[in-house]
């Protein structure tokens, strides 16, 4: 008999596949949907920062941050259905619905009023909060480290008001992802070597004043752009992701995993079992599933259930945890089969 179960951020899943944050899981019919069709966690649609703001700032001219594919929802046409108070009743509504764990999502760029919604957010029932910074570094004049502080900040304030795990989704733009991921993805007792003050009223260096993230999402797609040569206009381009896109997150979760504390949650270019396996091979925690569902229907998540369950008698795992991470770098015999050395062997024959 084969056992699905997983622990993602300290919360019990009966499974690891998640409901990626879109418009499958703005309303509570998504919800119940997704969670009758087998889902171990759904990821509420992002509410933006934009939103919270909407009456001092126009949608348009915050357009060159949106970070998240279910962005262009809201930038065609601004349509917001979902205002802050709408949000914290659809998370009340959806934890009240369903006996899986419900996950809130925050889509911001600045560090501005977050905290303390994410305070109501909580208040609400959230099991856990996705944290989505939708920064796009686009000028000349900013410095990368710069950057860097800017997600351990808003991580890191969001961390000092809230007890419910918080994940960080980032995208994989950074000079050194695996140095950003290892801060992100461990506690520290000091405070580090950033321009800005990291510790909470009352804390000292000598007590933990950097909070990790539980999980990081690999990784966030960034919102598509297309041009339409026959009109000369910029338009979205497709918002769905495409099976070939699974690599670049499953590259990163094989380094990432056991070299960081925080869990690791797999998204873009999963859609089915196969994907799935791959990504739990590699050593992620959970995986979360959106286009797959926008093409296939809610049904997929029990398809790929399946699928994993099925795989799992092929190979004599009862459990998960039996092979998570077996294909990793930290517990490969050749470990430089993940780097620049298995390239080389690739397209230049040297051994």
């Amino acid at each position: 008999m084969t056992d699905l179960t997983t622990s993602y951020m300290g919360l019990k899943l009966r499974n690891p596949l998640v409901v990626a944050s879109s418009s499958l899981t703005g309303h509570l019919a998504g919800v119940k949907q997704a969670a009758d069709a087998g889902a171990g966690a759904i990821v509420l649609k992002s509410l933006f920062e934009e939103q919270l703001a909407a009456e001092t700032a126009a949608m348009g001219k915050h357009a060159a941050y949106a970070g998240h594919t279910e962005a262009a929802e809201y930038l065609q046409g601004y349509g917001m259905e979902l205002g802050p108070n709408d949000y914290l009743s659809l998370v009340r509504d959806a934890v009240k619905a369903v006996d899986i764990p419900i996950i809130a999502s925050l889509n911001c760029f600045s560090r501005n009023s977050w905290s303390e919604y994410a305070k109501k957010i909580a208040a609400a029932g959230a099991a856990a909060i996705e944290l989505n910074i939708g920064l796009l570094p686009n000028r000349s004049g900013q410095q990368g480290r710069a950057i860097e502080e800017h997600y351990y900040q808003i991580l890191h304030e969001i961390k000092l008001q809230v007890d419910i795990p918080v994940a960080l989704k980032i995208g994989p733009y950074f000079s050194s992802l695996a140095e950003v991921a290892d801060h992100l993805g461990r506690d520290l007792v000091e405070a580090p070597p950033f321009t800005v003050g990291w510790c909470g009223p009352g804390e000292t260096p000598a007590k933990i004043c950097w909070r990790k993230a539980d999980a990081l999402v690999l990784f966030n797609r960034f919102y598509q752009l297309d041009i339409d040569i026959d009109n000369l206009e910029l338009i979205a381009g497709n918002p769905l992701s495409a099976p070939n896109e699974i690599n670049l997150s499953l590259r990163w979760i094989a380094l990432l995993y056991k070299r960081i504390e925080s869990d690791l949650a797999a998204t873009t270019g999963i859609h089915d079992g196969r994907d799935a396996i791959k990504q739990l091979l590699a050593g992620a925690t959970v995986v979360q599933l959106c286009s797959t569902l926008m093409i296939n229907g809610m049904d997929q998540i029990g398809q790929i259930a399946k699928e994993l369950e099925s795989w799992m008698q092929t190979h004599n795992f009862s459990r998960i945890d039996q092979f998570r991470g077996l294909l990793s770098q930290a517990r490969s015999k050749h470990p430089e089969n993940f780097e620049r050395l298995q390239y080389i062997k690739l397209f230049v024959g040297l051994e």
